[in-house]
């Protein structure tokens, strides 16, 4: 590869614009798909190696030599002319290219920006700032603009080729003032001296010197000259989006791999220009096609540097955001805070969700942390429209099973920690025909979250990252509505009718959360039992009915209920209905068999005592004590006993502090004793 890199660092000193197209090409086509160049460098020796060896069927040995040692300096000479090649390509795009060579070059920057090893030349102000440039996110770098007019001396010359309507090849010379556009003109080719017109047409004549339509004739326009001005326009058009699109996937890359470039983007107000551009897009209706990358350099941002995050919250970007949004979903508003949303209409493109999704991931760092925040008047309309239009995300359908469950998971993220107060929006939309009624309120998007939690149980991957928010924000949502936790306690917790089976048994959707309740993972389990403790009102006997003491321990011994009582709070009893819980038919005949640790009715077991005498009892009581003095000694198990508040206790501890006490009381008796008995000897 060195050889090869070496002939394009050449090309590219020499100005080649043609030879540099032709070996970045090929470049590009060889490592499009490499991430990690040393890997694929060593496997690609390794093959040659090998290739080498089948065909000589000999190896070459030499004595003394290490090839580890050659290895590393070819690595080290790869990376170092990798970095060269960078260094240089930046410097070759600031002259004035062919679109088609200024799009293989930022190709080529868009795979080396993948070497975290390699981003020297990239992480300077003047690359970020080139790279943002032609981007469409900020103006050009000073020095650039100041290199272009010393080297044209305030304006530039560029060679334009047509084919007149009479056959012979048209060369114009086109000149351009960067100082007084106004005397720009056109220059003929070959021999002929440079031509203007006072009315600003431009002049052309063939190359031979000879002026086309008579002496000074002026080249007027067809219909067929007008269509080719159109699609060099659109071509042109055409290329300067793919160019942009590089350059944001080249920055968005150096931004990611590089601490030191996240320092410069936010010096270097990246950001302001990048809200700037997603406000013009919103302002004009139309999306540009490298609307992604500017979506997804602005995530990158926000979430790797805190005052930029900060920052953008404070620049209104959840109201901007939300908007950007709207425009992507082209959503259609009704009455209050409800987003209509065309069951009928097809799933929306895989373009589309990707925009969104890099929405949501923003909107879901600048505001986790107002989740328990109560938001002014102002704040909370803005976020009742984006629940809205979150509600709405909820409803569609995507184009592949995959994006759809990743679109819909980065919605109820978002959806958890979006201010509780606004939560409202979800179950106050109004009844339209054919929509889940129950109590009088739409549970549509209720039962889309009971959907979306039974597919993330059936996975069963990734609990912690795809599990907790949705069991969050029902938790929340059944707190804060009773019409949402009745329904999902009909749904979850329908009436206990079997007792035969433990409550983690089957494939319920109750089992199912009973199971996760003794997780290994501490959040996972906590969430689930948060859940049911929540849809049975806080109620300790409700829930160990319905999941049993074994399983309810965990969340009982957290809270301080181990003891009973009623709820976490006082405060609590307010919360929640005066509903009362009626027991089944079954759940009363076998209440007196339930076993209350396992939750279900036990067969009876023989007496295990049955039949030993009283010495043989009292032996076994012996042995028992023996074994838990062993365990306690190795520390294998802790005696524990309840205090006062519900919560467990070592016992040593509690022993420990009542013998301190003891001590300290037999202390100041003895202290008092001898009072007395001096008081006595100064009385004689």
């Amino acid at each position: 590869m060195g050889l090869d890199l070496e002939r394009i660092i050449r090309y590219i000193e020499k100005g080649d614009q043609d030879s540099v197209q032709v070996e970045l090409n090929r470049y590009n086509t060889q490592y499009a798909e490499c991430f990690f160049f040393d890997v694929e460098e060593r496997d690609r020796r390794k093959q040659r190696h090998l290739e080498e060896f089948r065909k000589n069927k000999v190896r070459v040995y030499v004595p003394g030599s290490d090839s580890d040692s050659s290895d590393e300096e070819e690595k080290e000479s790869d990376l170092i002319l990798r970095k060269i090649m960078a260094a240089a390509l930046l410097q070759f795009i600031h002259r004035r290219l062919q679109p088609c060579v200024l799009r293989v070059c930022l190709c080529t920057l868009r795979i080396l920006s993948r070497d975290r090893y390699a981003l020297e030349p990239l992480v300077t102000d003047d690359a970020l700032l080139t790279l943002a440039h032609l981007g469409g996110i900020s103006p050009a770098p000073q020095r650039q603009i100041e290199e272009d007019d010393e080297e044209n001396g305030g304006s530039y010359m560029y060679l334009h080729n047509k084919t007149s309507r009479n056959g012979p090849r048209v060369c114009e010379v086109v000149v351009v003032d960067n100082k007084n556009p106004a005397n720009a003109g056109a220059a003929s080719g070959g021999h002929s001296s440079l031509a203007t017109s006072t009315s600003g047409n431009y002049y052309s004549c063939n190359q031979r010197g000879e002026e086309s339509h008579g002496v000074a004739g002026l080249l007027s326009r067809g219909k067929k000259d007008a269509r080719e001005e159109r699609r060099e326009e659109e071509e042109k058009e055409e290329d300067g989006e793919v160019c942009r699109k590089e350059a944001l996937k080249v920055l968005c890359n150096v931004i990611y791999n590089s601490n030191r470039a996240q320092e410069r983007a936010s010096t270097l107000r990246i950001l302001p220009g990048l809200i700037q551009k997603l406000k013009l897009g919103i302002e004009s209706r139309v999306t540009s096609t490298g609307q992604f990358y500017e979506l997804r350099l602005l995530f990158l941002l926000t979430a790797l540097r805190p005052e930029l995050r900060k920052q953008l919250q404070q620049d209104r970007g959840v109201s901007m955001l939300t908007s950007v949004l709207e425009q992507c979903l082209d959503a259609r508003w009704g009455e209050g805070y409800e987003v209509l949303t065309d069951q009928e209409a097809p799933p929306i493109s895989k373009d589309v969700t990707q925009r969104a999704i890099e929405i949501l991931k923003t909107l879901f760092t600048i505001t986790s942390r107002v989740h328990r925040l109560e938001p002014d008047e102002e704040e909370a309309a803005q976020y009742r429209q984006l629940v809205a239009v979150l509600c709405h995300c909820l409803q569609l359908s995507c184009d592949g099973e995959d994006l759809s469950d990743d679109f819909k998971g980065h919605t109820v993220n978002m959806l958890s920690v979006v201010p509780l107060t606004c939560l409202d929006v979800l179950v106050s939309v109004r009844l339209p025909d054919g929509c889940l009624e129950w109590e009088g309120v739409n549970m549509d998007f209720v039962h889309t979250m009971l959907l979306f939690m039974e597919r993330r149980l059936d996975r069963g991957q990734k609990l912690k990252e795809k599990l907790i928010p949705v069991l969050n924000l029902m938790t929340e949502s059944c707190r804060a509505h009773r019409e949402t936790r009745h329904y999902l306690r009909h749904q979850i917790l329908p009436p206990l009718r079997d007792v035969a089976l433990r409550p983690e048994q089957g494939a319920t959707l109750k089992a199912r959360l009973v199971r996760l309740m003794t997780n290994v993972d501490t959040e996972v389990k906590h969430c689930a039992a948060e859940l049911l403790f929540v849809l049975c009102k806080e109620n300790v006997r409700r829930f160990i009915k319905y999941t049993g003491y074994g399983n309810a321990a965990g969340l009982l011994a957290a809270r301080g209920l181990l003891a009973g009582g009623s709820r976490v709070a006082a405060g609590a009893l307010n919360q929640y209905s005066s509903d009362s819980d009626s027991d089944t038919e079954e759940y009363r005949e076998a209440k007196d068999r339930i076993n209350m640790v396992t939750g279900r009715v036990e067969e009876a077991h023989p007496d295990p005592m049955e039949g030993m005498t009283d010495e043989e009892k009292e032996l076994e009581a012996r042995n028992l004590i023996d074994m838990f003095s062993r365990l306690s000694s190795n520390s294998n198990i802790q005696s524990v006993v309840m205090t006062g508040d519900g919560r467990l206790a070592p016992l040593c501890g509690q022993m420990r502090g009542c013998t301190m006490q003891q001590e300290e009381e037999e202390e100041e008796e003895d202290e008092d004793e001898e009072w007395w008995e001096s008081v006595g000897d100064m009385d004689q």
